[in-house]
């Protein structure tokens, strides 16, 4: 399968790369994220100013495509002129918070997936809670917690699977 992902996150975000790392087993991924946290930026497109588009790896991943807008933007242009085609499956995320209430409308990441709608892709039905991101575990040097991407990745890398 062809799949286009991204965030609201940015390009360095973890969530981002570990999803990238258990669907490209099996899959063709491309990375198209905003190139810094755009975390509530709802569905804003960007009209003033020119959109860029930078390919990098990040900590050691990649490659992705860096751009310096919002994550509909980033779908925009990922099927428009990155890509130069609609790839079989378009997946918004990982979050380290939760997009739920409220809080949908804000959100980059749930907007890029209407984008992905708006190009006529097929919304999947939320992830079930106990493969949030959010299942969380001691950091070993503090007593923060932090989200365990790789089981989160692991839930959607089956979901995904052909």
């Amino acid at each position: 399968m062809d799949i286009l992902l991204t965030n609201d996150d940015g390009i360095h975000a973890e969530g981002l790369w570990a999803l990238h790392d258990v669907l490209r087993r099996g899959h063709a991924v491309t990375v198209i994220a905003p190139d810094r946290e755009r975390t509530a930026v709802s569905h804003g497109i960007t009209l003033h100013h020119p959109l860029r588009a930078n390919r990098m790896s990040s900590n050691g991943h990649g490659p992705g495509y860096a751009v310096n807008g919002t994550p509909a933007d980033c779908i925009k242009l990922g099927i428009l002129e990155i890509l130069g085609r609609k790839p079989d499956l378009v997946v918004s995320g990982l979050n380290p918070g939760a997009n739920v209430g409220v809080n949908i409308n804000y959100s980059g990441t749930v907007a890029a997936a209407k984008e992905a709608a708006l190009e006529g892709y097929r919304p999947s039905p939320p992830p079930s809670p106990e493969a949030s991101p959010t299942t969380i575990r001691p950091r070993p040097s503090s007593s923060a917690v932090y989200p365990t991407w790789s089981v989160a990745a692991a839930w959607c890398r089956g979901r995904f699977s052909t």
